[in-house]
């Protein structure tokens, strides 16, 4: 690329304001034989970019460091995420940038006209493949391309949804060659992404430049969301079959899970939609009709928007080795009672080979020419089209007819244009494998970077829907993506970003939206979400790894404490064994004749998340997934100060033990070395951190079944830790020992209540009474687990199952506990035998609890007989 000091006025006398304003701004020129979107050949700025310079003015123009500076802080605010397979489970920022995509109101009625047109012709396609097949057998598809692709599906040949609508969402990738005609690149009908990214960006950069959005009058998003939701609404009404059409359908959007690509847009797209996001394990299938395992019981689901895979929807009929999808999915769907949108089996669709069929397909199912021409290609299974491509083309795209494990093409297939000589031997032993498709420079698109305004390659992703009567609405805006750098091809994957798309008109814009409209009092009937089970399990056990992280913290502290005290070899047996029942160490980690430094390196060597399965680390990674999954119902502080704790805390202990903490092999861990006053600092911020996580819980979360789920996790979690370190300290027959009396008035948070009740004194029963008896003690042992008692009663109530006994008469009644006076007797040996059996009861007890939690709740594993409403 050629770089030039200043922006090129003087060539474009005719508007001058705009080009004035851009004087000082440092300009990249486009790359040799690809469209400038922002330039025409004399230099000029073409005319939608013009009016949006001249919107910006002076002042919008050097606040344009600024804007990107802000975008970035929303996109982290936000936590909007690409998940990248290569970075191995860690979410990537979603990359957006500043500048928007402008394209003006008569070029994108030819591209509107032509993607509604595309739509139709390849529903129209699978809707022929899996009925009467009139393409295959006339030869105007070849059988190899539909029955050798794995997204042709036997088990869908025959199926006929509502209307003939095989398809209701599809992407049509568009890219501007260098004549300026938009080309199509590719189709998306499988699994089609883009909506929920194109709105999340346009909330954003709208934001941003808000006089220029508003007087370029940009078109509107939300119509074509009323049009989707509305769609699905309609279609439901079919599947309900007791004549009660009149009530609302469920909807479901189904997804992977959270490590998938998109699934920041999943999450996103439900709640803007107004759907449940459900995971594949969180729907079952009963008497062929499909169900959404709730806390309440199993719920009707009428509608599954999918963006799940086609092969991994169902593993009775697909893929067997599936463990995200719904077993029996496919029958619900042929027996009518669900419908799935998109309806699988479209995948062939995708296919680059269809480039070269769909013009004559066009002609017999729609009998009009293509008003969108696609990228010149030809199939290498066609002998004729194989060796005019070898006859004139020298370089050329070479891309895998059917998709592969790798997103860059069969194996040796390097992406970018190939030598076709190279490769004509390897074509000809398996020409169905091969597509060949002519290279197309995209257009560049502007795009703004540390005070420069450069350009990147482009591609448009215009996004159709389609209503209930067949018809197709284009989504004004689209999802546009630009190439990462020194990248001729567009992918998000390889350093690429985003773009808000804007669609200029000159008719006033539509307000409408989907943001809640103004209720009435008629309209506040107190109703609460549905609870899905996964959702469910994920906030009891966000409760319970958030105390555990507390509990290990509090103990750790003290533990590191205690070893330079001049006890620490009389407490050293009580804090081994309360470190391994924490998790702070795993068995075997102890040896006999350790020392208290080797001991210590030990704890420190565990901390890290990928050391053990109860480490600190682990427990706050496993805090922040669980809290992801339920991150609609938690506050932007609350999920923040989530992901802050484990991040936070993650790089500390990396810059403490960077080498021997990571190493699998126990006596290098056993080696690490630390600074301690660095690691007690982290633990402090990090004991800080928790108990704001834990204020958020009581304080920011509403009071509703999903709260005390997690509030039910939570003391579940604390009744088991009191129990336990009462019990080791008695087992150790430490109870009466200065050094006990402390790490337990510690542990149990109330050493300064003890001292104002009892200065000076180290008495036994007054120990065991605050700690255990005493009901205005918060952290009181029956205190807690009464709480926790009321709160599994007010779950039964609500889930109003009335199949199952009452918690409480499954628990011990706290009336039946034992007495302060019983608790303090000893046998013989000086062994407190009523307060070990105490703590053994509680336990097993808390186990119980949590183990029909997960029976009741998670699993229905009791569930025999739904009762349903249609």
């Amino acid at each position: 690329m050629a770089f030039q000091s200043t922006f090129p006025f003087e060539a474009a006398a005719g508007h001058p304001d705009a080009l004035a304003l851009l004087r000082s701004l440092p300009l990249l020129d486009v790359r040799e034989g690809h469209w400038d979107e922002l330039r025409d050949e004399s230099g000029a700025l073409r005319e939608p970019w013009r009016r949006f310079f001249e919107l910006l003015g002076e002042e919008g123009i050097a606040g344009l460091e600024p804007g990107r500076a802000s975008i970035a802080q929303q996109v982290r605010d936000n936590d909007i995420t690409y998940n990248v397979y290569a970075d191995k489970g860690e979410p990537r920022p979603w990359s957006l940038d500043l500048l928007p995509f402008i394209i003006g109101e008569d070029e994108w009625a030819h591209i509107e006209r032509g993607v509604k047109q595309r739509a139709q012709l390849l529903n129209a396609i699978v809707a022929d493949v899996y009925g009467p097949q009139m393409l295959l057998q006339q030869g105007k598809l070849p059988p190899a391309l539909v029955y050798g692709h794995p997204g042709y599906l036997r088990a869908v040949k025959g199926f006929a949804p509502p209307g003939g609508q095989f398809l209701q969402v599809i992407g049509v990738d568009l890219a501007r060659a260098p004549s300026g005609e938009w080309t199509v690149v590719s189709h998306r009908t499988e699994v089609p992404s883009g909506l929920g990214y194109a709105l999340e960006n346009r909330m954003i950069v709208s934001s941003v430049f808000a006089d220029a959005f508003r007087e370029l009058r940009v078109s509107r998003l939300a119509p074509t969301f009323s049009t989707l939701i509305a769609t699905l609404a309609e279609w439901a009404r079919a599947t309900m079959r007791n004549g009660k059409t009149d009530s609302a359908p469920h909807i479901a959007l189904l997804t992977p899970g959270p490590f998938a690509e998109t699934y920041f847009e999943h999450a996103f797209l439900a709640r803007y939609l107004g759907v449940t996001l459900v995971e594949g394990k969180d729907l079952t299938v009963r008497n062929d009709m499909l169900y959404l395992k709730t806390l309440t019981g199993l719920e009707r689901v009428h509608v599954v928007v999918r963006r799940l895979d086609d092969a991994f929807c169902d593993p009775v009929e697909l893929r067997a080795d599936s463990t995200i999808g719904v077993p029996g999915l496919l029958q619900v769907m042929r027996a009518g009672n669900v419908i799935v949108s998109n309806v699988p089996g479209s995948g062939f669709l995708e296919s680059p080979a269809m480039h070269g069929f769909l013009p004559g397909i066009a002609q017999t199912l729609l009998n009009e020419p293509l008003l969108l021409n696609g990228v010149s290609t030809w199939w290498c299974g066609e002998d004729a089209a194989r060796e005019h491509a070898f006859a004139n083309i020298d370089d050329a795209f070479l891309q895998p007819t059917w998709p592969t494990r790798t997103p860059d093409g069969p194996p040796g297939i390097a992406p970018g244009a190939q030598r076709l000589d190279a490769w004509k031997s390897r074509i000809e032993r398996a020409p169905d494998a091969f597509t060949i498709q002519q290279p197309l420079p995209y257009s560049c698109t502007p795009r703004y970077e540390d005070g420069t305004l450069g350009n990147r390659p482009s591609v448009l992703r215009a996004i159709a829907v389609a209503d209930a009567n067949g018809s197709w609405h284009v989504l004004p805006g689209g999802f546009t993506r630009l190439a990462g750098e020194r990248q001729a091809s567009v992918s998000m994957q390889f350093g690429g970003s985003s773009v808000d798309t804007w669609v200029l008109s000159s008719h006033p814009n539509s307000t409408f939206t989907l943001l809640p409209s103004p209720l009435k009092p008629a309209d506040l009937a107190r109703k609460h979400r549905t609870v899905s089970s996964r959702a469910a399990e994920n906030l009891f056990w966000s409760g319970r790894y958030g105390e555990r992280a507390e509990n290990n913290v509090r103990l750790l502290r003290l533990t590191l404490g205690s070893l330079e005290s001049n006890g620490a070899d009389t407490m050293f047996g009580t804090l081994a064994e309360l470190a391994l029942q924490y998790g702070l160490v795993q068995a075997g980690d102890i040896v006999a004749g350790q020392s208290l430094r080797a001991f210590e390196r030990t704890l420190v060597a565990n901390l890290h998340e990928n050391t053990g399965a109860y480490s600190i680390g682990q427990n706050l990674a496993s805090q922040a997934r669980a809290s992801g999954e339920i991150r609609g119902r938690l506050s932007n502080d609350h999920w923040r100060i989530t992901l802050a704790a484990r991040n936070d805390f993650r790089d500390a202990l990396h810059e403490l033990t960077p080498a021997a903490a990571v190493s699998s092999n126990a006596s290098s861990r056993g080696k690490a070395r630390y600074n301690r006053v660095s690691l007690m600092n982290a633990l402090e911020h990090l004991s800080t951190q928790l108990a704001a996580i834990s204020g958020a819980q009581g304080d920011r979360m509403t009071r509703d079944e999903a709260w005390r789920l997690m509030f039910a996790g939570r003391h579940i979690e604390r009744v088991w830790a009191m129990t336990s370190i009462l019990r080791v300290v008695a087992m150790q027959r430490q109870l009466a020992t200065p050094a006990a009396f402390d790490l337990l008035l510690q542990l149990f948070d109330s050493t300064l209540t003890y001292r104002s009740l009892y200065p000076g004194r180290l008495e036994v029963p007054a120990l065991i009474d605050l700690l255990v008896i005493e009901p205005t003690n918060p952290r009181g042992l029956y205190g807690v687990y009464a709480r926790l008692c009321s709160k599994l009663d007010d779950i039964s109530m609500a889930a109003g199952n009335t199949r199952h006994r009452r918690f409480n008469d499954m628990l011990p009644d706290v009336s039946t506990l034992p007495s302060l006076e019983q608790l303090c007797t000893t046998d013989d040996s000086g062994m407190y035998e009523e307060l070990i059996a105490l703590c053994d009861r509680l336990a097993m007890s808390m186990t119980a609890a949590a183990n029909e939690i997960s029976a009741r709740y998670f699993s229905h594993a009791n569930t025999l007989a739904p009762q349903v409403s249609s």
